[in-house]
């Protein structure tokens, strides 16, 4: 048969040994077919991209999802009462209080896919910047009212100064100062500013809003979530559909600060103030939002530091810029919270949740927005078919129920199950420092980063990392050579991902081990014939 799902994917793929079916999948185990028909198990370090924080097919959750299903519990009853989805709105915000240290709510939108959450956020604080810039509009002109009737009644004046500042000269007497031929006395005096104050917050006001996110940063591939997306590979042939987003270096607070200054400039609003009109300054929200993970995932594993976390909540609340914190892959306890966020001290405007919120089982992902920042109205103007369904709210709160048990005995794992990777690692790049370049992460999200094998003895294996491959050629040897898959961070090949379950065992641990250290061996020496990979 004819591959026409993603054909080209598959080729790629297999060009580095990784197109295998798999036909099922059990904790931190997936199986595929061997030749004789029976399985073969291979131990799963990408875990779903994160999306398995309990496993393939925990026994609990796909319990549930039996009963859902053998209860006919309906999926589409849109546009009606939805009790599970407040239920797992008001879990999760009991969640994030306690984290945050915060009672203030947060009021959910749901989603299918960490995008989609994502685009949520977005447009709700596109929604949330129109509305706070129209409140300033219309006391604009209200304020240009009371002036324009104060200056007719002979209770103000225009002084020089305006204009000076306005960098427009006066009318004189008898001089048209408008198009409507407006005598160029007071009257007029005060109507040539009001058209000057008016064309520049026209122009202002109709800019573009500015979109903040971080270099390295991945956000999805949706039409707008890819151009807040760092990498240019997946932006750029979209450029012309693109959002106005300007990308923060990581831990570069300078630059935080320049843009603030560049940005800010407010809009006019005229006043009298002891009989003199004067230019008061109304500040112009023109940022939409500034999206960041606590760590970043396709970027190639890269935490957000406490300090430069400070920074960014300094600059939201100085700009006011909503904050649109991205936890689809970090969130759901692989840090040992809900919120990865959370051990920095940084409190979200936004929460973007998916992955893991589905237990490996549901599309299910949850926009959070807090109470000062909500627009009742874009509930009305945004929606998603499958979105808020049944089953995949129970199966959410089943998740929720599963990682809050026993004083959050699932947090606990993660830390734990997490340093004993984390040290693993540190010991092989202890090992062969010429080959491994840098370990990262938190918890059970961690990278493997080798040097550049761009200028390889080995022509093959420079090659591959010439072209983009190394990630992917190591990560099919590990799967055909030693039956361990994981994959390169989309936005960095040259490391790896580590992100697997709670129930990751000290045996998975050592057989990850002697494999990493079979790849360090075979670059080292530049022996390419032994990559199990094919020729």
């Amino acid at each position: 048969m004819s591959e026409l799902a993603e054909p080209n994917l598959r080729a790629l793929l297999a060009t580095a040994g990784l197109d295998v079916e798999y036909v099922r999948g059990e904790g931190n185990t997936l199986f595929r077919r061997g030749e004789d028909g029976g399985e073969i198990p291979v131990l799963d370090f990408a875990g779903g991209y994160g999306s398995l924080i309990l496993g393939h097919n925990h026994p609990e959750i796909v319990a549930r999802a039996q009963r859902l299903l053998a209860e006919q519990s309906p999926v589409h009853a849109q546009f009606s009462s939805h009790p599970y989805a407040n239920a797992l709105a008001a879990e999760l915000n009991r969640i994030v209080h306690r984290e945050t240290g915060t009672d203030e709510p947060y009021y959910a939108t749901f989603a299918n896919s960490g995008a989609e959450a994502v685009e949520a956020a977005v447009k709700h604080a596109e929604m949330d910047r129109v509305v706070r810039l129209g409140a300033i509009v219309a006391d604009i002109a209200e304020g240009i009212d009371e002036v324009r009737t104060a200056v007719d009644a002979g209770l103000a004046t225009v002084p020089d100064e305006v204009f000076a500042r306005l960098g427009i000269p006066r009318p004189a007497a008898g001089q048209d100062a408008t198009e409507g031929g407006v005598d160029g006395g007071a009257e007029g005096a005060m109507e040539a500013v009001i058209a000057e104050v008016t064309r520049r917050n026209e122009e202002r006001s109709a800019e573009a809003p500015v979109l903040l996110a971080l270099e390295g940063g991945f956000h999805g591939k949706l039409m707008g979530s890819v151009q807040l997306t760092h990498n240019a590979g997946y932006r750029t042939p979209f450029a012309a559909l693109g959002l106005r987003t300007r990308f923060v270096p990581r831990d570069a607070p300078d630059v935080l600060r320049e843009i603030l200054e560049q940005e800010r400039r407010p809009l006019l609003r005229p006043a009298v103030e002891d009989g003199e009109v004067r230019l008061v300054e109304r500040p112009h929200p023109a940022f939409c939002a500034f999206l960041l993970e606590p760590i970043q995932g396709e970027g190639g594993i890269h935490p957000l530091s406490k300090e430069f976390a400070r920074r960014i909540q300094e600059f939201g609340e100085a700009a006011d810029c909503p904050l649109v914190v991205d936890e689809v892959q970090s969130g759901m306890g692989r840090t040992g919270a809900l919120l990865a966020s959370s051990h920095l001290g940084l409190r979200g405007d936004y929460y973007a949740l998916a992955k893991s919120l589905g237990g490996g089982i549901a599309k299910a992902a949850v926009m959070l927005v807090r109470e000062a920042r909500y627009q009742p109205h874009f509930e009305l103007v945004h929606s998603s078919t499958f979105a808020k369904d049944s089953f995949s709210c129970h199966i959410a709160l089943k998740v929720l129920e599963l990682l809050e048990a026993d004083g959050g005995r699932v947090y606990r794992q993660a830390v734990e199950r997490g340093a004993a990777l984390e040290t693993m690692l540190g010991k092989v790049r202890a090992g062969y420092p010429d080959v491994v370049k840098d370990v990262r992460g938190s918890g059970l999200m961690l990278g493997f980063e080798f040097h550049d094998q761009s200028g390889a003895a080995s022509e093959a294996i420079g090659e591959a990392a010439r072209s983009g491959l190394f990630g992917y050629v190591v990560a099919g040897h590990l799967l055909n050579a030693h039956g361990i898959r994981t994959f390169p961070t989309a936005s960095a090949v040259h490391t790896l991902r580590f992100e697997p379950s709670v129930f990751l065992t000290d045996e998975d641990i050592d057989r990850l081990e002697r494999a990493l250290t079979d790849v360090c061996l075979i670059l080292r020496d530049q022996q390419a014939h032994r990559l199990a990979v094919p020729a």
